[in-house]
């Protein structure tokens, strides 16, 4: 949606070790917004996406009009139920826009590949459902987050702290390595914990999930990450990280 960051970047550049054109796309796309604030305080940065998409090795920056996007009477995809969890409870009717606008995206531009970021996981879950019903000859391919030297995750939104917003926001990866590091579900949970008791944080929520269902993880998940979200001096952030033992057992 613009804005463009390190994160970014690296996404652009696992697209170049893919294919030889690569075209990013440029939408703000309003249908993800409930807040219409939400969107009127968006970044635009077009010079700047221009200047790191190419320096990136992006073919093509695509930024097509809204008309391009949604020519006629609108149809918008449904996330179902995984898309009203976590963050769908926080933001009704997100889900079912990016759904919706990645759809048209995929019908415009036809890729072989599409890169997405695990930063938004949740997101990521969903794109990949959709396109293995909608779209089976696009490959999704999962990039790994990228991290500033704090290890707060990059986001567009980032922009919007003060120097001690940044600092408090790092509690979030903070807690993230130490739920992620534990070997039971029990233990993990309880490390998730730490976040509730942050005054610069305020916790939407905290949890263990099973990556293959996005359900909350229980003693059968084979693969489980621990997901946060929560805000910032009024600034939504959201993160997640793989836990480091592919069983969990308490």
């Amino acid at each position: 949606m613009g804005a463009l960051h390190a994160g970014h970047q690296s996404l652009i550049r696992r697209a170049c070790e893919l294919a030889d054109e690569v075209v990013v796309s440029v939408f703000v796309n309003p249908l993800q917004f409930e807040n219409k604030d939400d969107l009127a305080k968006y970044p635009s940065t077009p010079k700047h996406d221009s200047e790191l998409a190419s320096e990136a090795g992006a073919t093509i920056l695509w930024r097509p009009s809204y008309q391009s996007i949604y020519p006629g009477e609108l149809e918008k995809l449904s996330s179902g139920e995984i898309g009203r969890s976590f963050e769908g409870v926080h933001r009704p009717g997100h889900f079912d826009g990016v759904l919706t606008v990645v759809n048209r995206l995929f019908e415009l531009s036809a890729p072989k590949y599409a890169i997405f970021g695990e930063k938004d996981f949740q997101q990521l879950f969903l794109i990949k459902e959709m396109a293995a019903k909608l779209h089976p000859e696009i490959e999704i391919i999962a990039a790994p987050t990228i991290r500033d030297n704090s290890g707060l995750a990059l986001s567009s939104r980032n922009v919007r702290l003060s120097d001690k917003g940044l600092e408090g926001a790092q509690v979030i990866s903070k807690v993230l390595r130490a739920a992620s590091s534990e070997s039971s579900l029990t233990s993990a949970r309880q490390a998730l914990k730490q976040i509730e008791r942050q005054d610069s944080f305020i916790l939407d929520y905290a949890e263990i999930i099973d990556e293959e269902s996005f359900q909350v993880a229980d003693e059968s998940s084979l693969k489980t990450r621990v997901i946060i979200a929560g805000w910032v001096e009024g600034v939504r952030l959201i993160d997640n990280m793989a836990m480091q033992n592919s069983l969990v057992r308490t």
